[in-house]
Parts: structure tokens; sequence; C-alpha cells
């Protein structure tokens, strides 16, 4: 614990600050990690009635995945987090605003909503994030989800899923890492809304 001002010598309080200026300046000269977003479906036209409701919770994973770091997986097993980048949000929450927003563009659904929104729903979605790192062995971005429908009055599962997608990196670095898992993520997308729409 730091000790009042006012009881050091004039001396020490000067060599203090001094210390504190260079400890700090320290802490603030590493570098900040740049930020990357992922991106939902495009927008379509209407394609016959709307006919159900749907609340979208949160993926659930691993703690890793409970993080806003990108994973790199080491042929080996070993994972960690991939310097110099993070995503915009938490990746379960980030995953759940983008798979909302596919839905929601696809058009085809009465309504999409989080467990909160307190909107009546037919519908509840499950998914687990199985997979959404680097492959450094391979030099891939893999994206692995599973998914449930579950009929909300019941609590019966009416459709489960797992959807897959892997595409090749250049390199393993952030933005090649993100741009990757990324288009990765789309494609897992395209898959879900295409399987929800159609009831599963």
């Amino acid at each position: 614990m730091l000790l009042p001002v006012s009881s050091l010598r004039h001396a020490s309080g000067l060599l203090a600050v001094g210390c504190l200026a260079l400890l700090l300046g320290a802490c603030g000269s590493g570098a900040v990690p740049t930020t990357f977003d992922l991106t939902a479906l495009p927008g379509a036209a209407r394609s016959g009635a709307a006919r159900r409701s749907i609340v979208v919770a949160e993926p659930v994973g691993l703690q890793p995945f409970e993080a806003d770091r990108i994973i790199v997986r080491e042929p080996g097993g070993a994972v960690s987090y991939l310097g110099g980048g993070q995503w915009a949000d938490r990746l379960p929450r980030l995953v759940q605003t983008r798979l909302i927003q596919s839905l929601e563009n696809a058009n085809r659904l009465k309504s999409v909503s989080r467990p909160g929104d307190k909107v009546a729903a037919d519908t509840v979605l499950i998914t687990e994030l199985r997979a959404f790192d680097i492959n450094a062995g391979t030099r891939e971005a893999v994206v692995d989800l599973s998914a449930k429908l579950v009929q909300e009055s019941s609590g019966t599962v009416v459709a489960a899923k797992v959807f897959q997608a892997r595409v090749p990196v250049a390199q393993v670095s952030a933005p090649a890492a993100a741009n990757g898992l990324d288009r990765a993520l789309s494609l897992v997308l395209a898959d879900m809304v295409r399987w929800i729409n159609a009831g599963g």
C-alpha cells in the first residue's frame, strides 16, 4: 500500500511519483488488439406466410468460448488465444445476435426474439458452441454448432442437428482468423436458417 504523500520526505515523494509515472507508461504502451465483428446473412424477400415465432437462447459452450478472444487449437490439442485481435462482444452473445438477425432477414418467421424479451413463442432454439476456432495444424477456421428446436409448451425436442463448416485460412493471424471464422459462420448460419424455416 502506498503511504500518504504527507508522510514521505520530499525527495522520496519525487522518486515515488517518477516511478509511478514510468509504471503507468509501461502499462499503457501495449498494443491495443484489433476488434473484429461477425456478419449476419443478408435480407431476403418474404416467401409464404409467417408460420412460427421463435426464441433464440444464447449459445452455451466450454469456458474458452465464453470470452471475446479468437481461439487457436494446436495439433496436440492445446488451446490458446490469438494475440492482436478480439471479437466485438462475448462470442456466445455475438453469435446469438447474428443468428437472430439472420432469421429476421430471411423474413419467414412471425417473430424472432431473445429469452428476456417476454415475447410469446412456439419454439425455443437451443445451441451449443462445440468449436469456433482456428485449427493451426490444418490452417482452417472451424465452426461447429449443435442445435435443438424445443416446443415451448411441452419442452419436447422437435428436431436436433449439428452444423459444421471449415474454411481455409492463409495464415494464423488475427485478420485472417477473423475473416475465416466469419465465412465459416456464414455457411453454418445459412444451413441453420434453412433448417429452422423448414421446421427442422
